[in-house]
């Protein structure tokens, strides 16, 4: 099983919708996956679920169906409840979002804290996305979990990122995307080395059940210019032009970075992938993803094309993924 999370602080690049669509790809390919959603906002629930069943879920809460659910009575020191796995498609499973995540912000704080004090339930409760993921992951017989959070630096993300395997930034071709690279950089070097730190003070000689602060960068997805943007063109490939060497220097730490000549060039770029703005609204009204979208849905002409090319491109950054998570995987294990 691999665990990657799709995380840029800065909004508006994708994100939610880009862990919709490759959950549907890698289940297309006969890979099993995990979708799971800890942004508070539950965007992704949203997407894959009926507004009925959104409704179901969030206001019946004796039926305990959302991941705060399995979160709570580990945050209030009893023993861990199997999350609930929301079945999607033969391939896929949803670990549910809820709003309310977003108060469980202050405990993590406080227990991020405490661990430097060799404190077994605050190491407990850091690790709670771990706990979840295994347990979600090895009940689904995941191959993938895909894990989708907010556009923040704060508490819950960083418990994320340190029980999981690989990162992917998503990325747009503009001033403040640049600055969210750098920024995510900054910080993923920042809570690894302070993960490290507090490991070496967990009491137990077994830490099988801590996270293990890998959290890899695996490379960076770019939405290129849409017409109906209100950014010129040149605008949008000078902005891409500079991703490479920012990338390089702040993700990877390369302080003398020798930067490919454009983002198509660049080993790091996972894809460089169109926004298809036209099928949106017809994919959430079939509740499918746009590469699906057949003409009883309204993709006819142009639109029947473009889902073509759609499939395309996120068959090819599902690959592609495959292939840059197997390499580090050899890596690893050959410098163990």
């Amino acid at each position: 099983m691999k665990s990657i999370v799709f995380f840029n602080n800065k909004g508006d690049v994708g994100k939610t919708t880009m862990v919709y669509h490759l959950s549907w790809m890698f289940s297309e390919m006969g890979e099993r996956v995990l979708a799971v959603d800890l942004d508070p906002q539950s965007n992704l629930s949203s997407m894959f679920l009926k507004q009925e069943r959104m409704e179901e879920v969030l206001f019946d809460e004796d039926k305990h169906l959302t991941v705060l659910d399995a979160i709570i009575p580990v945050s209030e020191g009893k023993d861990y409840k199997e999350v609930h796995l929301e079945p999607i498609g033969p391939n896929i499973s949803l670990l549910i979002g809820n709003l309310a995540l977003s108060a469980f912000e202050d405990q993590l704080s406080d227990a991020w804290t405490k661990c430097l004090n060799g404190d077994v339930y605050a190491f407990k409760v850091s690790s709670v996305f771990k706990t979840l993921i295994d347990d979600a992951a090895a009940r689904s017989n995941a191959d993938w979990v895909l894990i989708d959070v907010g556009p923040n630096l704060g508490a819950i993300n960083r418990a994320v990122l340190i029980a999981t395997d690989f990162v992917v930034m998503p990325v747009g071709a503009d001033l403040f995307s640049l600055q969210g690279i750098k920024n995510l950089g900054k910080t993923l070097h920042g809570w690894r080395a302070q993960w490290a730190e507090r490991v070496n003070k967990y009491p137990k000689s077994d830490k099988s059940a801590i996270p293990s602060g890998k959290s890899q960068p695996i490379g960076y997805v770019l939405m290129q210019y849409a017409a109906r943007d209100s950014r010129p063109v040149r605008s949008h490939i000078k902005w891409a032009e500079k991703i490479p060497a920012v990338y390089q220097s702040f993700v990877l730490g390369d302080k003398d970075p020798a930067a490919p000549e454009s983002v198509q060039a660049d080993d790091n770029c996972l894809a460089y992938l169109k926004h298809y703005h036209s099928l949106a609204p017809m994919s959430m009204e079939a509740r499918k993803p746009i590469f699906l979208l057949k003409p009883a849905d309204g993709a006819i002409g142009a639109h029947l094309q473009a889902v073509q090319r759609s499939y395309t491109d996120f068959n090819l950054l599902a690959q592609k993924i495959i292939s840059v998570t197997n390499e580090r995987e050899v890596l690893n294990y050959a410098s163990v």
